[in-house]
């Protein structure tokens, strides 16, 4: 399961990246941080059911902000 964290981490990286290279400063950063968060993560040898836990909270925790920012802060699409 720490190995999955680690992959987590490339995939952030990799999307930081692109995100860098086209000019989205702010999620470039964002993913940045998400990869720091992984990969420290995937190193600490945790057992199955705390990186389980970990992800779930890591899930619960995106999707409520990603639901805050797109409901409140982008407002509506008139």
């Amino acid at each position: 399961m720490d190995r999955m964290f680690r992959v987590l981490g490339f995939f952030t990286l990799v999307i930081g990246l692109m995100a860098f290279a086209g000019n989205l400063t702010e999620m470039a950063l964002l993913f940045f941080l998400q990869t720091a968060f992984f990969v420290i993560l995937g190193y600490m040898k945790f057992t199955e059911k705390v990186y389980i836990l970990l992800f779930w909270g890591y899930m619960i925790l995106t999707f409520t902000g990603f639901s805050y920012w797109t409901i409140f802060e982008m407002g509506l699409p008139l």
